[in-house]
């Protein structure tokens, strides 16, 4: 027991400092050297665990893609229990939600937005997952991005409800392209942000270069909903 102990603490660790040599300087810039070195341990105590730089990837992104599923699982509940979406807009808007946006929140749109803002958050918050969705673009076997999680999340949603609450012009496609780009550019932003060198880029010209990209996300939902609503 002892020894299964240890070693899932050690398995734990290797994830951990892989991540950050993934998120840091991608799959081809990773050293096995520097992971072992980062976790305490050997490198020949890393191949006992890991055989491969390879399947220590494949570890990162499988712990990281079952973090954005928890995560869309658990955003889809949310709203579907009626929590809804307006609290997180409050908060992130300062406590100001104008009311035709609180309004175009009591659709399926409601659902498409919590999911998003969760994940930003997840992207903020979990270096684990940010190292995957690097790998995903990464790796031969992913497909460039890590939309695949969470999309069909979003298209499932907006199927459900049809066109409930969406102007004539536009379509469930067009809120998930939407969704897509919105989530696309918060990621790029951060990863921007984490990666800059010391001292660069402190002002960017927008007065909130190192705020949450959460709150950034909020603010263009808080933009476009309106114009997506019928209601």
């Amino acid at each position: 027991m002892v020894k299964q102990e240890r070693a899932a603490r050690t398995r734990e660790a290797l994830v951990r400092a892989a991540a950050h040599e993934f998120e840091h300087t991608g799959y081809e810039g990773t050293s096995l050297t520097r992971v072992a070195r980062a976790a305490g341990i050997s490198v020949g105590a890393l191949t006992f665990h890991f055989s491969s730089k390879a399947g220590l990837a494949q570890a990162v992104r499988t712990r990281g893609d079952a973090a954005v599923r928890a995560c869309v699982a658990e955003a889809v509940a949310g709203t579907g229990t009626g929590t809804g979406t307006a609290p997180a807009f409050d908060s992130a808007l300062g406590g100001v939600v104008d009311t035709a946006l609180d309004t175009a929140l009591d659709t399926a749109l409601d659902t498409v937005v919590a999911l998003t803002l969760a994940l930003a958050r997840l992207l903020e918050r979990d270096e684990v997952v940010r190292a995957a969705v690097r790998l995903w673009r990464e790796l031969p076997d992913g497909d460039g991005t890590w939309s695949g999680l969470w999309l069909p999340a979003v298209a499932e949603t907006l199927d459900r409800a049809g066109r409930a609450g969406l102007v004539h012009s536009v379509g469930e496609r067009d809120v998930m392209l939407l969704a897509e780009y919105l989530l696309a550019g918060a990621e790029s932003r951060l990863r921007g942000r984490l990666h800059r060198p010391p001292g660069e880029g402190v002002g960017d010209g927008d007065g909130d270069g190192d705020g949450s990209v959460e709150r950034d996300l909020s603010r263009l939902w808080a933009l476009v909903l309106p114009g997506l609503s019928a209601r």
